[in-house]
């Protein structure tokens, strides 16, 4: 797999998503509007607890102080790891001021969709 870029959004809410294979495992860098680091998700697959056919994932979040993005990077990479069955690992700086709830959700799910074409486009290992 070859590092790549993807974005996704509407009107100055636009996301990008630089994705970076390291081995087997990968990284990726989430940003949009104000260019910062506030979170770091790290995802692993492992058999899922109700289902041992199934594979789901553990992870763990670091945040710094006044930031909010650990839902997302928790979310992102839970869900990237699960669905490629990779060790995944997400960093996220996602800014704008004044944000309302409206559009909190929409910078959400534009992540949703951003990880969506990440496994459509690396497949599952």
């Amino acid at each position: 797999m070859e590092t790549f870029t993807l974005r996704n959004g509407i009107g100055s809410f636009v996301i990008e998503g630089n994705v970076l294979p390291m081995g087997k495992d990968i990284l990726v860098v989430l940003s949009g509007g104000e260019g910062h680091i506030g979170a770091i998700g790290m995802a692993e697959p492992r058999p899922s607890m109700r289902n041992p056919g199934m594979t789901s994932s553990s992870s763990s979040v670091f945040t710094y102080a006044g930031h909010k993005e650990d839902v997302v990077v928790k979310e992102i990479s839970e869900f990237l790891s699960k669905e490629m069955n990779r060790k995944v690992v997400v960093v996220a700086g996602l800014h704008w001021r004044n944000l309302n709830g409206e559009e909190i959700a929409a910078v959400i799910e534009s992540c949703r969709v951003l990880a969506k074409k990440i496994v459509q486009r690396t497949g599952k290992t």
